[in-house]
């Protein structure tokens, strides 16, 4: 069903974070299947994010979180479901002096590339990795910039070719022959004798 959501998958889902300031609105886009793109607009800290998502094998496009500035793009394309984003770093730290800390930086890594930096690596530094996981949504703060970013976190299901490799893999060691103890209760290499 279309924007139901799956209890069983928001159960195994955990939310983390926000890193970030307390300016703007809060915001989040959820939980889903895994992420498909990522667009950011900044230049001196990130202005805005925008993610499209997969929900069942559909892209869903998140909203616009942040301004209208920055003068570079960013344009982020996993190849879902194969590559999904397992890290995401960044900084945070005013961007006007007195003002409250935005995310001034960020850097995505997949299970397969590094994407960024993008904006000005200054401020406080945040860390987030995800062992044997992904992350399957963002939420937040924003208002003129990105404020504040948290993540929703899912646990990885391993894919459907390496079910496969394993389901088979039990299956043909449950069927070996395991090889009898040896019967004299001793070493069963064979012993060479050397005639003199």
């Amino acid at each position: 069903m279309e924007g139901k959501k799956d209890e069983t998958d928001e159960k195994r889902s955990i939310v983390v974070g926000p890193w970030g300031g307390n300016g703007g609105t809060n915001w989040d886009d959820g939980f889903y299947n895994g992420i498909r793109e990522i667009t950011l607009k900044y230049d001196r800290c990130i202005d805005l994010i925008c993610v499209v998502y997969d929900k069942n094998g559909k892209p869903v496009s998140g909203l616009k979180h942040g301004g209208g500035g920055g003068t570079k793009t960013a344009e982020i394309k996993l190849q879902f479901p194969e590559e999904f984003l397992i890290a995401v770093t960044g900084h945070y730290y005013p961007v006007v002096r007195g003002g409250s800390p935005v995310i001034r930086s960020l850097m995505f890594k997949s299970n397969r590339r590094t994407f960024g930096p993008y904006g000005v690596e200054e401020g406080t530094p945040f860390f987030f990795p995800m062992e044997g996981g992904q992350i399957v949504g963002f939420k937040g703060k924003s208002g003129w910039y990105l404020d504040a970013i948290g993540f929703h976190i899912s646990k990885t299901k391993a894919p459907k070719v390496m079910q496969n490799f394993q389901q088979r893999f039990r299956r043909l060691t449950s069927s070996l022959p395991f090889a009898p103890p040896p019967r004299d209760g001793g070493d069963n290499r064979a012993k060479s004798t050397i005639n003199s």
